[in-house]
């Protein structure tokens, strides 16, 4: 179940042709979905920037950092260069380091023979030690080799899939969501893990979801954190000439449909933004056709208002994809609730912003 699915409509501008990240073309998405006896919720998703060499065929990125108690590795070499030279994997907390490693190891296997391979891969993560043992270090560097191996363009799984798994937003079950929209003539798309939040400030299109449908109606999921505790990881993707200082005016608008939906960036939380541009392409770092000089196209800031409008959009919307995909699951001694679309659409309509079928 998506959001359009209900005839949800969040924004004004159309989306792509699968409403996902991979509207972007290039952009590829695969998962690795890890759930064993009662205790293992888990996994990797891994985004895949286009269908070249990423490794030796970086495009322009940027993040931004809501709050930082969380992990996006590989972030000082982006900001020192504004590239990004990697596939982004994102998994649970105490994951972050086996993925990384299993990106390395990807690039050893892929840069070519006689080249020596150089690798600071970005992996970010979310914590899901509600319903996953996240001590157990389940997640290997094989689960992480399987969902890049899988990354593929077209429609994306979403909610309790790969990183997501084990993800709990707005103490309803979170996970994997994704959206996108057009802006002109380029493509903005967006992939989050959606684990951050609180019930009771949970909004889709300005109306109070989490207040409508409270803890007396859709139990709580019993965390062992404190509220709020939790983080969200998103990616923006574009198709449009940017720069890096532009990619990262990219990110800062991640932030605004986070707020849309009623997230705050609490103390607890992790919410950080990378947002990659493949508008241009060419600039090598390996091998000996790396140009001394490399030409770019850049869009004029005085342009860039609607993919800011793109971005912001299809964040907000992908919170809520990442929601309504995810069914009620049980693990390590705690349930979280899915929201059901009756009552989400019982709560728009009575606050006069019915689901309107595009």
């Amino acid at each position: 179940m998506r959001a359009r699915d209900l005839g949800i409509v969040i924004g004004t501008l159309a989306s792509g042709e699968h409403d996902a990240i991979t509207d972007v073309p290039g952009v590829r998405v695969g998962h690795t979905t890890v759930i064993e006896g009662d205790d293992v919720r888990t996994g990797v998703t891994v985004v895949v920037p286009h269908a070249g060499n990423v490794w030796a065929d970086p495009v322009y990125a940027a993040y931004h950092r809501l709050n930082g108690n969380g992990e996006m590795t590989g972030l000082p070499w982006i900001e020192e260069v504004g590239l990004l030279h990697s596939p982004i994997g994102i998994t649970n907390t105490h994951s972050v380091g086996v993925v990384r490693d299993a990106l390395v190891e990807i690039e050893v296997a892929e840069i070519g023979d006689g080249v020596e391979a150089w690798a600071l891969p970005v992996v970010a993560e979310t914590w899901d030690g509600t319903l996953n043992d996240v001590d157990g270090f389940h997640v290997t560097g094989e689960h992480a080799r399987a969902a890049y191996a899988a990354a593929a363009a077209g429609p994306v799984a979403e909610g309790s899939v790969g990183g997501g798994t084990g993800m709990v937003c707005h103490d309803f079950k979170g996970g994997i969501g994704t959206a996108s929209r057009r802006a002109g003539a380029y493509t903005v798309g967006v992939l989050v893990q959606a684990n951050h939040g609180r019930r009771e400030r949970f909004l889709v299109n300005g109306v109070p979801v989490g207040l409508e449908v409270g803890e007396d109606v859709v139990p709580g999921t019993d965390s062992p954190m404190p509220p709020g505790s939790g983080s969200i990881i998103g990616i923006v993707a574009t198709d449009a000439p940017l720069l890096p200082l532009q990619c990262r005016r990219l990110a800062q608008r991640a932030s605004f449909g986070v707020a849309r939906t009623g997230g705050v960036g609490e103390n607890n939380s992790g919410d950080l933004f990378l947002a990659f541009a493949t508008g241009n392409r060419g600039m090598h770092r390996i091998g000996n056709d790396a140009p001394e000089v490399a030409e770019v196209r850049t869009m004029a800031n005085s342009s860039m208002n609607p993919l800011f409008d793109a971005v912001i959009e299809a964040v907000e919307e992908a919170i809520l994809n990442a929601i309504l995909a995810s069914p009620t699951m049980t693990g390590h001694g705690h349930t979280a609730h899915t929201l059901p679309p009756d009552l989400l659409l019982a709560a728009l309509a009575k606050y006069g912003r019915p689901a309107t079928r595009p």
